[in-house]
C-alpha cells in the first residue's frame, strides 16, 4: 500500500463518534414544539411539492393530537420509504423550501425530522399498517431491489397481485443499503425498512438474480403477466482522460458501498490528500466520509460554480463545515502520476462565457492527491442487460416512459434512475414505483375493474 494511504487512520471509538446519526430522532416534546409551528395550509405548497404527495398538514396534525400510527400511515400510504425519505430526502429542496414559515421567519417546519418521529417507531416495530389485496391470480416480475422496485411490489401486493424480486446485490435496498453517506441512515435502517416493506407478504424476494446473466426481459415477458424494470445505473461516467485506470482512481460509489458494508470502517484504506471530481451528492457523500475516516486533506474540483452543483447548498454547507474544500471552475485536463499510481491531476479553469455556456481559459493549475475519486455521475450498463435495449424504446441512453412509467412495450413499466428524466432521489424513485404499480393493475384487471384506480 502507498505510504500515504493506510487504514486505522483513526480509532474506532473516534470513528464512531464521527459516524453518528447526522440528524438524531426529535423526542415526544420536541416533536410537539415542531408540530405546533405547522400553519396546517389550505392546499398545502408543502404537499404539492411532495414528488410522492404526502398529506404533510395531515400527518403534522396527527403528531400533535397523539395519533402517531395514524400520522405513520398518512405517510406511508404515499410514500411506503418514508423512514428513508425522512433521513435523505433533500425536504430543503422541496417540502420545507416552499413552507409558509419560510417566507416569513426563514425557518421552516422540521418537516423531515417530524416524518422520521412518525415512521420511525412503526417500522422499527413492524407493525404493519397494509393488507395484502385478494388474490388477483397474477404474477408480476420486479427487476431491482432499490426504492422504484420495492416500492412497486409493495403497491402491487397491497392490490393483490402475487409479485416475484429479482436482485443482482447481495442485500434488498438498493443505493438505500449500498449508496447513501452512513451518516445519513445508521444502524442497518435500511434492512429494518426492507423488511417493514416484505412483511407485508405476497413478494419474493430472489437475490443475486441478474438481468442478462440469470435471464432476460423476453423470458420474464413470458412467465410473468407483467414487468417492473427499477434496475438503476450499474455503471459509473469516465473522467476520459488517459491512464485512467491507474492505481489510486477510485469509484466513489463502490467506495462508498465498501464503506457501507464494512463490519469495521478502521480497516478501510484511507488516503491522506483526497481529491474528490464531481458536484452531486455522491461527490459530497464519499468527500465527508473520507474526512470523518481520517483523511488530512479532502477537496472537491468542480467544473462549474457552486449554483451548478447537483448537491444542494445545504450539503454544499455541510462539506465545508466539515473540513471539505470545494474548487469551482476547474475542469480535470490530464491525471498526474510515477508511472504506477496517480499523484495529482492537472485542471483547466474555466468560466460561462456571454451566452452561459462552460469555456476552457487556457490557464492551468495542479492539485497533489494519494486519492482520486470519480464521482461524475452514472451510466445504464446495457451491454451487461441482455435483450432489454434492443426491446425497449430510448431517451438519452434511459428508458423512455410514459406519466404512468409505461415503457414502449405493453406489459413493460420502468422507474427510478434508469428511466429518462430520472431525478436520482428515493423519493421521486418512490413515486414511479408507486404509479407504476397502478397502471399495472390497470393492465391487468381492465381499467374498469381497477382496484388502483
Amino acid at each position: 500500500m502507498h505510504a500515504d494511504i493506510e487504514s486505522g487512520r483513526l480509532n474506532a471509538a473516534e470513528i464512531e463518534t464521527n459516524f453518528l446519526d447526522m440528524h438524531p430522532p426529535l423526542e415526544r416534546p420536541e416533536a410537539l414544539v415542531e408540530a405546533d409551528r405547522c400553519y396546517f395550509c389550505f392546499d398545502a405548497p408543502c404537499t404539492r411539492a411532495c414528488p410522492t404527495g404526502i398529506d404533510i398538514p395531515g400527518f403534522i396534525q396527527k403528531i400533535r393530537s397523539n395519533n402517531t400510527k395514524g400520522s405513520a400511515q398518512t405517510i406511508l400510504s404515499e410514500n411506503i420509504m418514508g423512514g428513508m425519505c425522512a433521513r435523505v430526502c433533500p425536504t430543503e429542496e422541496l417540502c420545507e423550501e416552499v413552507c409558509v414559515r419560510t417566507t416569513l421567519e426563514g425557518q421552516p417546519v422540521q418537516i423531515g425530522l417530524l416524518q422520521r418521529y412518525a415512521t420511525d417507531a412503526i417500522i422499527n416495530e413492524r407493525l404493519q399498517l397494509f393488507q395484502r389485496g385478494t388474490a388477483s391470480g397474477k404474477s408480476v416480475a420486479v427487476v431491482g431491489g432499490g426504492p422504484a422496485s420495492l416500492s412497486c411490489a409493495h403497491r402491487l401486493s397491497m392490490l393483490g397481485h402475487q409479485v416475484t424480486v429479482f436482485d443482482a446485490a447481495g442485500k434488498p435496498g438498493g443505493l438505500n443499503e449500498y449508496g447513501i453517506a452512513a451518516y445519513k441512515t445508521t444502524h442497518d435502517f435500511a434492512q429494518t425498512e426492507v423488511g417493514y416493506i416484505l412483511s407485508i407478504g405476497g413478494i419474493e424476494l430472489r437475490s443475486k438474480q441478474a438481468l442478462g446473466r440469470d435471464f432476460s426481459l423476453a423470458s420474464l415477458r413470458e412467465e410473468y403477466d407483467a414487468v417492473f424494470l427499477g434496475f438503476g445505473m450499474g455503471g459509473v461516467n469516465a473522467l476520459g482522460m488517459q491512464d485512467e485506470e491507474i492505481e489510486g482512481v477510485v469509484d466513489a460509489v463502490e467506495y462508498i458501498a465498501k464503506l457501507r458494508q464494512a463490519e469495521n470502517k478502521a480497516d478501510l484504506p484511507v488516503g491522506r490528500r483526497v481529491l474528490v471530481i464531481g458536484g452531486g451528492m455522491t461527490a459530497i457523500d464519499i468527500a465527508v466520509q473520507n474526512k470523518r475516516l481520517g483523511s488530512e486533506e479532502v477537496t472537491i474540483a468542480y467544473r462549474r460554480g457552486p449554483e451548478q452543483m447537483g448537491a444542494s447548498q445545504l450539503e454544499q454547507d455541510f462539506a465545508r463545515t466539515s473540513g471539505v474544500v470545494t474548487r469551482h471552475w476547474l475542469a480535470p485536463e490530464r491525471l498526474l502520476s510515477d508511472g504506477q499510481r496517480v499523484n495529482g491531476v492537472r485542471f483547466e479553469y474555466t468560466r460561462l462565457d456571454e451566452n452561459q455556456k462552460l469555456q476552457a481559459t487556457g490557464e492551468y493549475r495542479e492539485l497533489a492527491a494519494d486519492i482520486v475519486f470519480k464521482a461524475i455521475g452514472q451510466n445504464v450498463l446495457w451491454g451487461t442487460l441482455g435483450d432489454t435495449e434492443e426491446s425497449l424504446a430510448l431517451e438519452a441512453g434511459r428508458i423512455a416512459v410514459n406519466e404512468q412509467r409505461k415503457t414502449s412495450l405493453e406489459d413493460v413499466w420502468a422507474g427510478g434512475d434508469c428511466v429518462a428524466g430520472g431525478q436520482d432521489l428515493t423519493v421521486a424513485a418512490v413515486q414511479d414505483g408507486k404509479l407504476a404499480a397502478l397502471d399495472i393493475d390497470r393492465f391487468l384487471r381492465g381499467s374498469q375493474n381497477s382496484l388502483g384506480a
